[in-house]
């Protein structure tokens, strides 16, 4: 009997690179936006994520709905972490190519991001300036992008 390729390994990995970028990418937001550039608070940015399902009430919801941002950023970077397995297993280039692979994956999952589910999410939302979307696509491929592609093994196939 065959088993599913998702089964065992495959699922384990897939939740190790999603809790690993989303660990790192929501660590990068913090430090960069609300440390560095003082920006915003760690709190509000999880408020913010949680706004883009419960509109401006995730603002008056508290920690809840902090926690509610951070489990929604999670969900994300789980979505890319499978998609990348389940597209980038039966193509070449990226297990020969990991890092080009995880750029161009970072730069994807950027214009996903920017140019979909926010705008979606978040109606009226004005466009960012060139020197904030640079920033942001550099913390996308090296805190999500690189690491599912180097965590997920691409181009074979899980026992």
């Amino acid at each position: 009997m065959k088993t599913s390729k998702f089964a065992g390994s495959g699922l384990r990995t897939v939740l190790w690179a999603a809790f690993v970028a989303g660990s790192l990418d929501i660590m990068a937001a913090f430090v960069v936006y609300a440390i560095i550039l003082d920006q915003t608070t760690p709190v509000r940015m999880l408020l913010s994520i949680a706004s883009g399902v419960f509109g401006k009430a995730a603002f008056e919801g508290g920690n809840m709905m902090a926690v509610c941002g951070l489990l929604f950023h999670f969900l994300i970077a789980l979505a890319f972490a499978l998609f990348y397995f389940l597209i980038y297993q039966y193509i070449a280039f990226p297990a020969r190519h990991k890092l080009s692979s995880g750029i161009i994956y970072g730069i994807f999952i950027w214009l996903v991001m920017n140019m979909v589910v926010m705008p979606i999410a978040f109606s009226g939302m004005s466009a960012s300036s060139w020197d904030a979307a640079l920033l942001g696509i550099v913390i996308v491929i090296s805190a999500v992008g690189l690491p599912i592609a180097y965590i997920i093994p691409t181009g074979q196939q899980f026992p």
